[in-house]
């Protein structure tokens, strides 16, 4: 089309996009690499070895890491489930109710937490719950990540919806059925994918978030990277690189099986 300008004829734009790429990526291949050194020196390679991948799970830490990794599948399943809920709620009434006066508002609030900076969530949610006097621990870790979580579920729900035509519902009301059964059994259906996509977005974000979690979890609480985070301040060990290459495996296979599911579509 006229008037659109193809970013890769620009000069240097190739050696940008690797320059970027290899910025982002070589830190965390170095990593996935050096776990698998058999050597206890983060700098000297000595062959391939599962031994940090076993000191995870049966060395001297690993009693840490396990109730760290506890406390993070059990806040990650919590509050992408509350926040799956609302963000579908939420969805249904931006969308199936037609235009009103505070949609454009509404919006905004659901996606504010995407466009402030991390750490100033972290900040306001700290002091709003020091206003309350709400104790830190896993209570406050789950409220602060449901609220961070919804729009990430937000996003695809409604992204599925927006592709789901009125005739489905209209048909159903045509043949006596109610808005709940037309909700229940016809529309939540053919949202299943853009719910499922939204609920594993919520999840691996949750799982992986550092800098909320650092700020309201309180004293004695971890979460897999708080943990993680503990152990480099003592000195960078390779049994760290082993658990942090198997929290990224998870990380992308999340995040690919929430793509995957995204792109399926049920209505044709």
């Amino acid at each position: 089309m006229a008037g659109r300008t193809n970013l890769r004829t620009i000069p240097g734009f190739r050696a940008l996009t690797l320059l970027c790429l290899f910025v982002l990526y070589a830190p965390l291949i170095v990593v996935t690499v050096y776990s698998f050194n058999a050597s206890a020196s983060i700098t000297n390679w000595e062959g391939l070895s599962l031994r940090w991948y076993w000191d995870v799970f049966t060395g001297p830490d690993s009693g840490k890491f396990k109730t760290a990794a506890a406390n993070s599948f059990l806040i990650a399943v919590s509050a992408a489930t509350i926040s799956t809920t609302i963000a579908t709620l939420a969805a249904t009434g931006m969308i199936r109710t037609g235009r009103f006066r505070a949609r454009t508002l509404s919006f905004g609030l659901i996606s504010l937490p995407l466009m402030v900076p991390e750490i100033v969530t972290a900040v306001a949610t700290l002091i709003f719950f020091n206003a309350i006097a709400l104790e830190r621990g896993l209570l406050s870790i789950l409220i602060a990540h449901v609220v961070f979580c919804i729009p990430f579920a937000y996003l695809p729900i409604s992204a599925r919806m927006q592709g789901i035509g009125p005739a489905y519902e209209e048909a159903a009301l045509d043949l006596y059925a109610t808005k709940r059964q037309t909700f229940t059994r016809i529309l939540l259906p053919l949202m299943a994918p853009g719910i499922v996509s939204g609920y594993l977005l919520a999840f691996i974000v949750s799982l992986d978030d550092f800098i909320i979690t650092n700020f309201v979890k309180g004293a004695g609480v971890e979460t897999l990277p708080t943990a993680i985070f503990g152990a480099v301040k003592r000195g960078i060990q390779p049994n760290i690189m082993a658990i942090s290459t198997l929290l990224l495996g998870l990380s992308i296979l999340l995040v690919t099986l929430s793509w995957l599911v995204s792109r399926s579509d049920t209505t044709k």
